[in-house]
């Protein structure tokens, strides 16, 4: 992450401890040792690889004498260089917020010394507490706008989603950890040229295209925001009007980065995400991607016996696709009713919609009406309910 953000690593400190120091995180011992590595390197920055307190991150800030930036914090600014919409701009802008605002506080002791010392706390209001309170005041407002303009968002991808569904074409959302090649994926699928970069967070705001089935069936597929171990609480929030494409799609496909040395790890990363989000139950589509980048071929297909309607491929080469789309098509076709209708000749446009989002299956002509046996999505077999057969009466 540092990488990503741009950051020059000139030296590492790893410890461990069996708790956090509430003051320093690190211990008083360790916070010394820190500030004489970063004058020894030269360093004008302490990155940690953990989330602080407002109070510790304070207090180190005083140790080791520069800048102290957590892991959340590191987050935030990967977004905001990343942030390329109106919408990404708002939302990142939101949680960086969020995150400001309780760190605003523990600043008042030192500005309230400049109005007054009073041990009675008559006259301890000085100036530069009044400024803290100001600031507040300003970033909650702030914040209040945001919240409404994203809600307006929220709205709108409403309307589009409502719209979307009304198409009668199951929606699939693309998840995984960050830089999983669910963007490949997406280009490789839909033939688009979206951005597909190998760093962190290169896709922040949702992209839905429609990809073309066999047997005549089609979804729309939308790329998301990479997922992250530990994803912060804030981002979540932040970024709720975008992950609401995960929460609305029919079924999900989760992109794994099968060469990674930490492969599952991310994927528990992703499924706690997932199980944040309230749709841990929806159905799955695992694709353990990058496989011509993995020279154990055993321990792919171990992965695959172990893993329901899972496959192995690789998205930048296109090696293996033709499993994914058939477990596409199988996914979809459990989302599909199967049923028989008798459809008056005058109703000649709903056997248009058969032919056109379902998958007609048999079609016969009688003296009562085209009879049609087919698969449709659930919402347009209810339209169709007051046609079909019932098979116990042809029976007696």
């Amino acid at each position: 992450m540092c990488e990503t953000a741009g950051v020059v690593i000139v030296d590492e400190m790893h410890l461990r401890r069996p708790y956090p120091d509430a003051q320093f995180f690190i211990g008083a011992g360790n916070a010394a040792e820190a500030y004489l590595r970063v004058q020894d390197a030269g360093a004008n920055m302490v990155i940690a690889g953990c989330d602080l307190s407002p109070t510790q991150q304070r207090n180190l800030e005083n140790a080791v004498m520069v800048r102290v930036v957590d892991r959340t914090q590191l987050i935030l600014d990967i977004f905001a260089q990343r942030a390329r919409t109106a919408e990404g701009k708002l939302q990142v802008e939101l949680a960086q917020l969020e995150y400001l605002l309780p760190r605003l506080t523990g600043r008042g002791t030192e500005m309230s010394r400049i109005g007054g010392t009073s041990a009675g706390g008559i006259a301890t209001r000085g100036p530069g507490e009044t400024k803290l309170e100001t600031d507040r005041r300003v970033v909650r407002k702030r914040i209040g706008i945001l919240r409404r303009e994203l809600q307006h968002v929220v709205q709108h991808r409403a309307v589009q989603t409502k719209s979307r569904r009304e198409l009668l074409v199951p929606s699939v959302a693309l998840v995984g950890y960050t830089s999983a090649g669910k963007s490949t994926l997406l280009n490789l699928l839909a033939g688009t040229d979206i951005l597909a970069d190998a760093r962190l967070f290169a896709t922040l705001d949702p992209t839905t295209r429609r990809v073309e089935l066999e047997h005549g069936h089609s979804i729309l597929l939308s790329d998301t925001v990479g997922f992250l171990r530990r994803l912060p609480h804030s981002l979540i929030a932040a970024f709720k009007a975008t992950l609401e494409e995960v929460v609305e799609a029919d079924f999900l496909i989760h992109v794994i980065d099968a060469s990674h040395t930490h492969m599952e790890r991310q994927r528990e990363a992703v499924l706690e995400v997932l199980e944040e989000l309230g749709v841990s139950r929806k159905p799955v589509i695992t694709v353990f991607n990058k496989c011509d980048l993995v020279r154990d071929h055993y321990e792919l297909r171990r992965l695959i016996a172990d893993t329901p309607d899972s496959c192995y491929m690789s998205a930048r080469t296109g090696d293996g696709v033709v499993y994914l789309y058939r477990l596409i098509e199988a996914m979809v076709a459990r989302l599909h009713r199967r049923l028989t209708v008798i459809l008056p000749y005058e109703r000649g446009d709903l056997l248009a919609v058969c032919h056109d989002r379902g998958r007609v299956i048999e079609v016969r002509y009688t003296p009562d009406g085209v009879r049609v046996e087919v698969e449709l999505a659930p919402d347009l077999a209810f339209k169709l309910r007051e046609y079909e057969v019932d098979h116990s009466d042809e029976e007696q």
